[in-house]
């Protein structure tokens, strides 16, 4: 979850770039950056850059917690996931993620009226994101 760059291959038309030299930990920093390229040309796009603040890595069977704080011009706000394991009978590992955002996104004035619909769109988003990564990651088993 903490693989900033693989989020590129996880989450459509973005890639992702660390800006601090760990990716890992409080004060971490970088940037994702979602476009719609056309012939490999980035025609309309914007970069979402992002900060760890919080930074807790799951623990024997406790659970792990990171939040980060989006700050770029077009998408601010905090977003945060949750990484739970799920006891198993055949002792398979299985871990919930629980991901949740809080954003807003400019311009404010015109956004606000589309919520439910970017509300929409991201739940949608993330689930496709969430299962792309679960796929990648059974594979690696």
């Amino acid at each position: 979850m903490t693989d900033w760059p693989a989020h590129g291959r996880w989450v459509p038309m973005t890639t992702v770039r660390v800006l601090t030299p760990l990716a890992g930990g409080v004060g971490a920093r970088f940037v994702g950056r979602s476009s719609l390229a056309v012939v490999g040309l980035d025609v309309l796009g914007f970069d979402d850059p992002m900060e760890v603040t919080l930074w807790r890595p799951p623990s024997g069977t406790g659970p792990g917690r990171c939040e980060v704080r989006k700050l770029g011009r077009v998408v601010t706000g905090t977003a945060a996931f949750d990484v739970v394991p799920v006891p198993q009978d055949d002792g398979r590992p299985l871990t919930r993620v629980v991901w949740e955002e809080d954003i807003q996104i400019a311009p404010r004035a015109l956004t606000r009226f589309l919520a439910p619909l970017v509300a929409l769109a991201g739940r949608l988003a993330f689930t496709a994101t969430l299962r792309t990564m679960g796929r990648e990651l059974t594979a690696r088993r």
